[in-house]
């Protein structure tokens, strides 16, 4: 099995890794076959991941190695290539960059976690605290823009002003059978919307498996509460 690969890796088995994409993927990607594991690369595999039923983190691990050599075969009629950037929603860029983040075991917690929940007035100071709105709220602050200051996913419900399925939108998402989970306390879950196909909402989330990461919630499972976005800009009027 080849190695574990993710962004800044290179040599042979990031060219393999390309080669397999720009095979598996339909339409292909046509990806620079330079062994070297760039921006570009991780959109495609996310991409691959999401169409195959995997995990969607960007990395070429075991099990997204086993489905590209097994030959199984993305459907590109759900799902569009994920961007390396947003421009016009900095605070996905933030969100990105905070991929990996997650919860400790035991009783230490991430500072990283509590930082984040230091943007809301709860104010938890474990990292076993549902913690979806409270990343919400510290990407938005790091990008200049108050949030709902509060820790509740459903606060964000009636935030901003509404628009569609836009990427970078904030997702506010309901699943009674997930109430009392570790993902939530309420069966609401808020995070940054990646896309909606059409039969997923693939999130950018805080608390998502424990983590920050890009997760897919099931449209037979999840009910869509509303796509939210910054009534201003910074820097606006």
């Amino acid at each position: 099995m080849p190695a574990t690969l993710r962004r800044g890796s290179r040599g042979t088995d990031v060219r393999r890794l390309q080669q397999l994409l720009n095979t598996r993927l339909q339409p292909s990607p046509n990806l620079q076959t330079d062994g070297e594991f760039g921006a570009r690369t991780e959109s495609a595999v996310r991409l691959y991941q999401s169409s195959v039923g995997l995990g969607i983190d960007g990395v070429a691990g075991p099990r997204t190695w086993a489905a590209l050599q097994e030959g199984n075969i993305a459907n590109p009629a759900d799902g569009a290539p994920i961007p390396a950037s947003y421009p016009d929603a900095p605070w996905m860029n933030i969100a990105m960059r905070e991929i990996g983040q997650r919860e400790i075991r035991g009783a230490r917690h991430n500072p990283r976690i509590i930082a984040y929940h230091a943007t809301t007035r709860l104010r938890a100071s474990s990292d076993e605290t549902p913690w979806c709105a409270s990343f919400v709220n510290w990407c938005l602050l790091q990008a200049g823009i108050i949030g709902t200051n509060s820790a509740a996913a459903a606060s964000w419900v009636h935030w901003g002003q509404g628009v569609g399925a836009r990427a970078g939108a904030i997702a506010v998402i309901y699943n009674a059978a997930a109430a009392r989970s570790s993902l939530t306390v309420s069966g609401n879950h808020v995070g940054f919307l990646v896309q909606a196909t059409q039969n997923h909402f693939i999130l950018l989330g805080g608390n998502q498996s424990n983590q920050v990461k890009i997760s897919s919630y099931p449209k037979t499972s999840w009910q869509n509460r509303g796509f939210r976005w910054p009534s201003r800009q910074p820097g606006g009027v």
